[in-house]
C-alpha cells in the first residue's frame, strides 16, 4: 500500500487517479477548490481519503496543507502535482491579470508545492515526484505562448531538481500527456480577449479548436493514468513519460526538428570561444565531479 498526495482531484486525471488507487487499496491525500464534490468518495472510503481546499496561487496555504497532509498521513510516497489549467490566446490578446495567474497557478504553484514536500521526502528516506506537464512542454503551437511558458518552464525546473535530489532517494517524473478525453477543453481553460487584428494570425486556431465540441482527443485518460501510476514502479524513475501517439510524434518532431537546427550552428558556436585556451574539460564537466 502506497500514499499518494496529488493536486486537483475534483475533475480530469485527478479525479481518476484519485477513484484508482483508492479501489487498488492506496491512501490519498488530495488537494481541490470544493470538498462538496468528492462527497462521494469521502463517505466511500473514509480516513484512506484525506481532502484539503488549496488555491495555488496562496503560496503559504501551499506549504501548511503539504505539512498537515504529512501529519494526518504519517509518510507520504509520492507526490502527483496535478492541478494547473490552460491559458489561450494569443500573448498580445491576454490581459496582464490574466497572465500573472497562469504563472503563479502552473508555473509558480508547481514550483513551490514541490519546495514544500522536499524536505518530508528526504526525512523520510526518499519518494517520487510526478509533475504533470504536457506534449506543449517540449512543443509550442501558436495561441498558447503562456501555457507553454508555464510547461516548458517547470519541465527545465523538474529537470534539474531531478539531479539535485536523487541522492536522498527522491525520484523525479515529468509527465506530458497529449490530448485526452477528459473535460479539459470545457473547464480548465480561460480565453484571452479576442482582438480583431489576430484573425489573420495562425493564433486564431487555438480559439476554434475550443470552440468546435466536436473535435474528440486521441487520449485514453484512465490508460494515461494507468501509466503514470505504473511509473512509480519503475527504478530509477523516468525523467519524462510521454503519453499519447499524437503527443510522441508533435515531440519527436520537435526535437528533431531542433537538433537539425543547432547542428548547422556547430562551427559558429564553437568559434566564439576565448582564443588560445585548450578544448578540453569544459565547465559543465566539473559539476559531478
Amino acid at each position: 500500500m502506497k500514499t499518494w498526495f496529488i493536486t486537483g482531484i475534483s475533475t480530469g486525471f485527478g479525479r481518476i487517479m484519485t477513484e484508482r488507487l483508492l479501489a487498488s487499496g492506496d491512501r490519498v491525500a488530495g488537494t481541490l477548490r470544493d470538498r462538496a464534490v468528492l462527497g462521494d468518495l469521502e463517505a466511500r472510503h473514509g480516513d484512506r481519503l484525506w481532502l484539503s481546499t488549496l488555491d495555488l496561487t496562496d503560496t503559504a496555504a501551499i506549504r501548511n496543507v503539504v505539512d498537515a497532509a504529512w501529519m494526518a498521513m504519517g509518510r507520504i510516497d509520492v507526490v502527483v502535482s496535478n492541478a494547473g489549467y490552460g491559458l489561450m490566446g494569443a500573448a498580445e490578446e491576454l490581459t496582464d491579470d490574466q497572465i500573472r495567474h497562469q504563472l503563479d497557478t502552473n508555473l509558480l504553484g508547481s514550483i513551490q508545492l514541490v519546495r514544500a514536500a522536499l524536505p518530508h521526502l528526504r526525512q523520510q528516506g526518499g519518494g517520487r515526484i510526478l509533475q504533470l506537464s504536457s506534449m506543449g512542454g517540449q512543443v509550442a503551437f501558436p495561441g498558447g505562448s503562456l501555457y507553454h511558458a508555464t510547461k516548458w518552464g517547470i519541465e527545465g525546473f523538474i529537470e534539474a531538481v531531478a539531479q539535485e535530489v536523487a541522492v536522498f532517494g527522491i525520484g523525479c517524473t515529468i509527465v506530458q500527456p497529449g490530448g485526452a478525453r477528459t473535460d479539459f477543453r470545457s473547464r480548465s481553460v480561460a480565453i484571452g480577449p479576442i482582438n480583431r487584428a489576430y484573425e489573420a494570425s495562425p493564433s486564431r486556431m487555438i480559439n476554434r479548436v475550443l470552440e468546435d465540441r466536436t473535435i474528440l482527443s486521441p487520449g485514453d485518460p484512465l490508460k494515461m493514468v494507468e501509466a503514470m501510476i505504473g511509473s512509480v514502479s519503475q527504478n530509477p524513475a523516468p525523467l519524462r513519460l510521454t503519453l499519447g501517439k499524437d503527443a510522441f510524434t508533435l515531440i519527436e518532431r520537435a526535437l528533431s526538428t531542433r537538433l537539425t537546427a543547432l547542428r548547422t550552428q556547430s562551427e559558429l558556436a564553437c568559434s566564439t570561444d576565448v582564443a588560445g585556451e585548450p578544448s578540453g574539460a569544459p565547465w559543465f564537466d566539473r559539476i559531478d565531479s
